[in-house]
């Protein structure tokens, strides 16, 4: 981290707890010290648990993400409320599980947002419009490749989708190269390595009088592991660019 974030020309980073890091807790918050990571992505087996019907343990891995959320100084959680390969298959278990979590989040003054993730059995936006219906204040992170991966980044602009505007807080800026629903496309890519329309999208972002963050991922190793910053810089530039209407410098 301190070799390769002087290269980027980010305002903070987004941290993404990874399962086997729980058994390091101690060691993360020493690594990450002086970092500012005002966004903490939860652990993708949260999700994954309450589909197998294991809520005792996703709960466990979602009080420790918590606690070092909140020594990291994070303000914002980003979940995968449905995740794995049980993906969205027992999704009454993943909506009934949420006030739980949220409950937790909310006693450390931290915000849960629930990301539009991928679906193996029906679609993202459905399930965003059944958690707003029970949870009225619920909040959304939105992820531009998820959207385009179910050919739903359309409906983020449609009148009818309204309902979910006041609900995202957060965004997710990827692009997709792939299908509707293509498994062997998923990998996140930089702005402009994919087809998705991210004039329309940002057009879109500030019609919306959105002033809340966005999050640039992208895959960017070499086969080598260095980084191609340049091309993970593009996509920083870009997303201000759109923020302002302005063109990319």
């Amino acid at each position: 981290l301190r070799e390769i974030v002087p290269n980027l020309r980010c305002d903070a980073l987004e941290f993404m707890m990874y399962q086997s890091w729980h058994a390091c807790l101690d060691g993360l918050q020493r690594a990450l010290e002086g970092f500012q990571t005002p966004v903490f992505h939860m652990t993708k087996q949260i999700g994954e648990r309450i589909s197998e019907d294991n809520l005792a343990d996703a709960v466990h891995m979602f009080r420790q993400d918590c606690e070092l959320a909140r020594t990291l100084d994070s303000r914002l959680l980003v979940l995968h409320l449905w995740s794995g390969q049980a993906s969205d298959q027992h999704i009454e278990r993943n909506i009934a599980a949420y006030p739980v979590l949220r409950d937790m989040a909310d006693r450390d003054g931290l915000l849960l947002t629930v990301e539009n993730v991928l679906c193996n059995t029906c679609d993202p936006m459905r399930h965003m419009r059944t958690l707003a219906d029970q949870y009225p204040d619920i909040a959304f992170t939105f992820d531009t490749k998820m959207a385009a991966f179910h050919t739903q980044l359309d409906a983020l602009y449609q009148p009818e989708n309204a309902w979910l505007i006041p609900h995202i807080v957060h965004f997710h800026v990827n692009d997709y190269a792939g299908g509707h629903v293509d498994w062997a496309h998923m990998s996140a890519k930089a702005l402009g390595k994919g087809h998705i329309d991210f004039d329309r999208f940002f057009a879109f972002v500030r019609g919306m009088g959105y002033t809340g963050d966005f999050t640039c991922e992208a895959t960017a190793l070499n086969p080598d592991g260095s980084v191609r910053f340049d091309e993970m810089n593009t996509s920083l530039d870009r997303t201000r660019a759109g923020l302002t209407g302005e063109e990319t410098p």
